[in-house]
């Protein structure tokens, strides 16, 4: 049966390909390998397909939340433990379709250094060049009207965006005054325009594209792009609601082969033979749980959850790098007119049914993106950037002793990264409230500075705690063991506060909620940063792909060493980093993927 297969129907069945999660990466695996009419694929997610639901297809859901702790109506949270002992809250969407149902819709694409820099870690043709025809191939871009160019300060003759592929993609109908005005403060601070967002050189302000489908204004993500159009292949099959537990293995001459998957679904326990090969695309906190699971990892963590060593793979779970952030928020002077999220947060039935009227006209905060933003080097919002970097060189070679050689290698690439004056933070201007810890004030609107750190040099783990596959893993990303990383930080909330004092936005605003008058000094702010950051959900490296000798998990056809036929394609496998949200990245790995995946398959089964 294709698309949404019974658990009944796979009994006897044999699949070439096994995709254990149905998410980004996954989705755009699977569709890209059934392409192939020989080649048998078979998805299993632990979500629901959720066809039709609005708070996955309706643009500013994060809008109606603002201000809650969390909104998990899709997201598994598990609390993030960083190394001073606070926790946040790190979630994904457990829905068809993963995280590309549930983020900010935001469309960006890292520098071209960023990926070549793959490349240089040991990663033949892992490169800028590679990724980017994957990523141009996958842009279904609309084109605005000459008013919403010239609104959002676009040319596109510096434009290289793909305009056919299946992720539809445009720039939001509306734009709130507050973004634009940002943008105008920004200039005036010497913040350039990216001269080449969709081509490599997105260094500047620039207002990106956002994963909205231009015919009917609601979400473009996996599901839509990938399950829906391709269901009926006879050779496309998606179990959802399967819980995948661990791999089955097999030791054959030395090498483990992968001989099943183990999976919950309907709370029975199942197993799929596996024909060729299973791919892992759980993202980077699952996937490695599933390799800790399956006895595949560092010996003390298989010892600790109790699960015997099938294959000692110490990087299995290390490596980890989250983009950290916090925020800048002010009030809206009273008697500013202007589109805000604001007035979603809370919102009753009548309200909320008014907005929808808006929105069916392509109006009202529904029709507002948050994609105003920009990616610098520290030297653009910063003039501590050259004491701040000799501090981070006298760290590093401090405790050089004590790095392995694959993290030597990386480290080397992020110093030079200084003298390419690399794009190491970000700011992100939101017309509504999004931020904590102090609350916003009922009937008031509200303007966010998100402040991201981009390139962190602090690593952090991912490891299992239990053989209880239920239980997630524990993350812990170290955050600010490296001092460069907390330090830009300060810096970028100082810059924020700056564009927010200068006009036309400060025309705009009112007195600042967080962090608030009272946290001034860099000792203040930094005191206010350990207590008040949070992730961006873009968790890259848990299965580096690097050489084994440093560290790595995977080689470059995406096969976990010392497995025949165990290959892992999401964003765990990502080495180093990159400055851009990372939905872009999550599907351009996916469809490369695909690519390596069909040139070493065997005849089907």
């Amino acid at each position: 049966m294709p698309g949404s297969i019974r658990i009944g129907e796979l009994q006897n069945k044999n699949f070439d390909v096994v995709i254990v999660g149905g998410g980004t990466s996954g989705l755009t695996l699977a569709a890209k390998l059934s392409e192939d009419p020989d080649i048998h694929v078979l998805v299993l997610d632990a979500g629901d397909v959720s066809e039709n639901d609005p708070k996955i297809l309706l643009p500013a859901q994060y809008g109606v939340h603002f201000g809650q702790e969390a909104y998990d109506w899709s997201f598994q949270t598990t609390p993030q433990k960083f190394s001073n002992g606070a926790q946040i809250l790190w979630s994904r969407g457990k829905v068809l379709g993963g995280s590309s149902a549930t983020n900010f819709f935001i469309w960006t694409k890292p520098p071209a250094d960023d990926i070549d820099d793959w490349e240089r870690l040991g990663n033949p043709g892992w490169n800028w060049k590679n990724l980017q025809k994957h990523m141009h191939e996958l842009e279904g871009y609309q084109m605005p009207s000459a008013k919403s160019a010239a609104a959002h300060g676009l040319n596109f003759d510096d434009w290289h965006i793909g305009k056919n592929g299946p992720i539809k993609l445009m720039h939001s109908a509306n734009m709130a005054k507050s973004q634009l005005s940002a943008y105008e403060s920004c200039l005036k601070l010497g913040i350039p325009k990216a001269p080449a967002p969709m081509d490599g050189d997105p260094t500047g302000f620039y207002f990106c594209p956002l994963s909205f489908d231009p015919e009917t204004y609601q979400r473009s993500y996996a599901t839509t792009a990938f399950y829906f159009p391709n269901k009926e292949r006879p050779n496309f099959s998606v179990l959802t609601g399967a819980h995948v537990t661990k791999l089955v293995t097999k030791s054959i001459d030395g090498t483990l082969r992968a001989e099943g998957v183990e999976f919950i679904h309907g709370g029975k326990q199942h197993v799929v033979k596996v024909g060729q090969e299973v791919v892992l695309c759980a993202g980077a906190p699952k996937s490695p749980q599933l390799l800790e699971l399956s006895g595949i990892g560092h010996k003390e963590v298989l010892k600790s959850i109790g699960v015997p060593v099938k294959l000692e793979l110490p990087g299995v779970g290390e490596n980890a790098q989250e983009h950290m952030h916090c925020e800048v928020s002010f009030e809206l002077r009273d008697g500013v007119d202007d589109i805000s999220l604001d007035v979603l947060r809370g919102a009753g039935p009548g309200v909320l049914e008014e907005q929808m009227k808006l929105f069916e006209t392509r109006d009202g905060p529904f029709t507002v993106g948050v994609g105003s933003l920009f990616f610098v080097p520290l030297e653009h919002f910063s003039d501590r950037a050259e004491e701040i970097y000799a501090a981070a060189r006298k760290q590093i070679a401090a405790e050089w002793g004590a790095y392995p050689e694959g993290l030597r290698d990386q480290f080397n690439i992020q110093m030079e990264r200084f003298e390419k004056r690399s794009l190491l933070g970000e700011l992100s201007f939101i017309p509504g409230f999004l931020d904590g810890p102090n609350p916003p004030m009922p009937g008031k609107k509200y303007f966010t500075v998100a402040c991201l750190l981009n390139h962190n040099f602090s690593r952090g783990t991912v490891h299992s705690t239990s053989s209880d596959p239920t239980k997630d893993p524990d993350f812990d990303p170290h955050a600010f063991e490296h001092d460069i990383d907390l330090q830009t930080l300060v810096e970028l909330i100082k810059f924020a506060r700056k564009v927010c004092s200068t006009p036309p936005l400060s025309d705009m605003l009112g007195p600042e909620t967080n962090p608030g008058v009272e946290v001034e000094t860099d000792t203040q702010l930094e005191e206010w940063i350990k207590g008040n950051l949070s992730a961006t959900f873009h968790t890259v490296g848990t299965l580096s792909m690097l050489p084994r000798e440093k560290g790595g998990v995977v080689d470059t056809q995406l096969r976990v060493y010392g497995t025949s036929n165990i290959r892992v394609a999401d964003l765990s496998v990502a080495p180093l980093h990159v400055a851009a949200h990372t939905q872009c990245v999550a599907y351009g790995i996916g469809a490369q993927a695909a690519e390596v995946i069909k040139g070493s398959l065997g005849p089907a089964m």
